[in-house]
């Protein structure tokens, strides 16, 4: 856990009877394996619809000769290998902050580095942030690439629903965006049974080929790769471009650590999820080796045409649970930015009692829902969707690389060698993706990095803005001493009942508070200062969550830790510090909550545009009586005028 503030002028108090519940068991080893399938692998699972395409008929697409479709093949095995496999399923998922995973836990991990200044510091993190922005950009085109190259197999049943596309593709993600408020939970315990049977209709259908063809095997030499790569010169190194659609979910395995565990992913992976993948794309090559004339649509060219229907509900579905995954994981983002202080409070609604992480964020939900509806409505085939998908994924995994070698040196104390000989091997790799993806900029990829760029800048001037109030209000209210001085001095009338004051510095008296006492003279008997803290790990253990302390003249401060993880609640925060012997009746108890009028100054501290952006954000965000759900009958506002 990062390192707390003790107090000068009272004692840390802690209690024993305050331990943590017994948790409950975890669910069966099986159950986690088959939820890891459909949550985790949904997105990586439904490339073989499009990836192996795109290498022969998309926007770089090459001549589907012989050489040429097992220098793919080998080179999307060994992309499986090195960057699934070896970089994240053995190296980056040992890379856990407190059991929770994600380039948002890995940023969290590097936040405070044993070594370096500032300016690394602050490097770092915006690095580990701009990673974090850049997925959404993914969450936005991974949708609009599934559902649609999935609906895409109608048109080769029949020409005939081919103008029905677009409309139906749009129709189903609407569809997707629209139940969100109402919760996944029902259907979510289909999504394992679901993809199962997805990747075993993949490994089946690929198996079948290779049977027909064996001599795709010999792809699994990697210099057919090699080989590839030096005949073909710059052709080859765009090819690579397509070859990364074929890892694009990867990322999702360390984001999903937490719902999960290693042991789960790994095994899903190796069990079915890596074989399956890699027959059906052999398979698919096997077919081009015998008909180069499919190369437009190879996938659907392993299917007979008496199960075309069938397999199109089928690829539909999974297409539907890899976009549901990546809007789960959105939301998760987004409440993880706002505890961390990277977001204004937006309403996060809990979609399921028994599972903590199904939550709807509306404001999230209807962006990634526009943006969806007109990337497809925009790029009009999933084709055209491929040369835009890649640069912002391989920026994100080559952030997560440098990230991981600060972790690998400075938390697990490996050598400056042995971590970097490792992490040099993995960036060389991603170098070479990223390179490759670069040429796709002007073919649509500068969309989602564009959306990256403008959210970093959104997380950015909301975190600057939020220090430079803090900043200002510590400088314009007293220390807790001084006022404990006023109040002797002018010996305010005490009224009886609680007041509690919402403050963000320990120590600080909240402006709220001076203004009730000057222009009122009146002090309630009890006054609480309650500080919520926000700390660099998931979850704070229930024992450790609260601090209390007796300033003397009925005032006493609270301290709540919580992780990133985590919803901050007053119900808890007093029913825990009842537990310590400060017992306080949530209902007979007054909030008074300064609500900020933020004026700009004709020399504002951040740039004009930036300080407008605050403004409008601020204005626009959930306050914090609902946030954290404080009775709003019971909350008294003070107007504080503030000048930026």
């Amino acid at each position: 856990m990062s390192e707390r503030t003790e107090s000068t002028n009272g004692a840390r108090v802690e209690s024993p009877e305050l331990d943590d519940k017994e948790p409950e068991g975890p669910p069966p080893l099986p159950l986690l394996t088959l939820a890891a399938l459909g949550i985790v692998y949904g997105d990586i699972g439904t490339s073989p619809l499009y990836a192996i395409r795109e290498c022969f008929h998309g926007e770089y697409g090459i001549a589907p000769t012989s050489d040429n479709v097992l220098g793919v093949l080998s080179l999307v095995l060994w992309s499986l290998i090195m960057i699934v496999t070896i970089k994240y399923l053995i190296f980056v998922l040992r890379a856990d902050n407190h059991g929770e995973g994600g380039i948002l836990a890995l940023t969290a991990l590097v936040k405070f580095p044993a070594h370096g200044g500032k300016r690394r510091r602050f490097g770092l993190i915006a690095l580990g942030l701009f990673g974090a922005c850049l997925l959404y950009g993914d969450g936005m085109i991974t949708p609009a690439i599934s559902v649609l190259s999935a609906v895409e197999g109608t048109q080769i049943i029949t020409p005939v629903f081919a103008p029905y596309v677009i409309p139906l593709t749009i129709v189903i993600l609407a569809g997707l965006f629209l139940i969100q408020r109402r919760g996944t939970a029902r259907v979510g315990g289909m999504f394992g049974p679901v993809v199962v049977v997805w990747f075993l209709v993949l490994a089946v259908l690929g198996t079948i080929q290779i049977v027909m063809n064996p001599r795709v095997l010999e792809a699994a030499l990697p210099s057919y790769g090699v080989m590839f790569l030096l005949r073909n010169g710059l052709t080859g190194v765009l090819v690579l471009g397509a070859v990364f659609l074929v890892v694009t979910g990867a990322e999702a395995l360390y984001a999903d650590l937490g719902h999960f565990g290693r042991t789960p992913i790994r095994l899903a992976w190796l069990g079915l999820v890596f074989p399956a993948l890699i027959l059906n794309y052999f398979g698919q090559g096997a077919v081009l080796l015998a008909h180069p004339e499919l190369s437009s649509h190879p996938f659907y060219a392993l299917v007979p045409s008496w199960a075309m229907i069938p397999l199109v509900l089928l690829a539909t579905a999974a297409t539907i649970i890899a976009s549901q995954a990546v809007i789960s994981g959105a939301f998760s983002l987004t409440q993880q930015a706002i505890q961390l202080g990277y977001l204004p409070r937006l309403r996060v609604t809990h979609t399921s009692a028994g599972h903590i992480g199904q939550i709807y964020i509306g404001p999230i939900n209807w962006l990634l829902m526009i943006s969806t509806i007109a990337l497809v409505a925009g790029f009009q085939s999933s084709s055209k969707l491929a040369a835009a998908y890649g640069v912002a994924v391989t920026a994100t995994m080559l952030i997560t690389t440098a990230l991981f070698f600060v972790v690998a040196h400075q938390r697990w104390g490996w050598s400056r060698w042995k971590a970097g000989a490792l992490t040099a091997v993995f960036f060389l790799i991603d170098v070479s993706f990223f390179s490759a993806n670069l040429g796709k900029l002007l073919h649509g990829a500068w969309f989602p990095l564009l959306i990256g760029a403008v959210i970093f800048v959104v997380m950015e001037t909301w975190k600057d803005g939020r220090d430079l109030l803090r900043n200002k209000m510590e400088t314009l209210t007293p220390r807790i001493g001084e006022l404990l001085e006023i109040l002797d001095k002018e010996r305010p009338k005490r009224t009886p009942g609680t007041a509690v004051f919402m403050t963000q510095s320990r120590g600080v008296v909240p402006m709220a508070l001076m203004h009730n006492l000057k222009h009122n003279n009146i002090l309630h008997s009890t006054v609480l200062f309650v500080t919520i803290r926000m700390e660099e790990i998931p979850r704070v253990p229930r024992s450790e969550k609260i601090e209390i302390e007796d300033m003397g003249a009925g005032i006493h401060f609270i301290t709540a830790h919580y992780g990133f993880m985590e919803r901050p609640q007053v119900a808890e925060i007093f029913s825990l510090a009842a537990a310590l012997g400060l017992k306080i009746d949530l209902e007979d108890a007054s909030f008074f909550l300064g609500r900020e009028r933020i004026a700009i100054s004709d020399e504002p501290a951040m740039s004009r545009w930036r300080s407008n952006l605050f403004v409008f954000l601020s204005r626009n965000a959930t306050d914090a009586s609902s946030y954290f759900g404080i009775p709003p009958r019971q909350v008294i506002e003070v107007g504080v005028q503030l000048e930026l």
